[in-house]
């Protein structure tokens, strides 16, 4: 008969951004720390730093900012519901993450249009505009 796994009292930083499922992998999640995007209690940490039940956490991935306390840790990476369980996020926290957002909504990105290489209407476009000399045959 297997012995249950009981869910430790520490473990690295990097694993548990990764368990909770702010990070795909590890290695981003190493990344991040180490570029001072991941405060433990309001301190830069390294990403074999020990986290623990009761930690505060400040996040920061691309535009987003979370402020969270770790609730639990977890042995291995499993389902968002289970992921979720594992931190709290501060109320104000929660508010300023969804005014963020409706902002995102509401500003558009002037780079979202462009995709890729311009289509033949767009190089006779450009043309037309850039271009010193008249075209002929147009």
């Amino acid at each position: 008969m297997p012995a249950e796994k009981v869910p430790p009292e520490r473990m690295r930083l990097d694993k548990w951004l990764w368990a909770a499922r702010f990070f795909k992998t590890r290695s981003l999640a190493t990344q991040a720390i180490d570029n001072g995007r991941v405060r433990l209690n309001g301190e830069r940490v390294k990403p074999a730093h020990d986290v623990k039940s009761g930690d505060r956490l400040d996040v920061h991935i691309g535009e987003v900012d979370w402020t969270l306390t770790v609730r639990a840790l977890a042995m291995q990476r499993g389902p968002a519901p289970v992921a979720q369980a594992l931190y709290q996020e501060d109320p104000a926290s929660q508010v300023r993450r969804q005014r963020q957002a409706s902002d995102r909504k509401l500003a558009a990105n002037p780079g979202a249009a462009i995709k890729g290489r311009p289509t033949k209407r767009d190089r006779r476009l450009i043309h037309r505009f850039t271009s010193a000399r008249p075209r002929t045959g147009e």
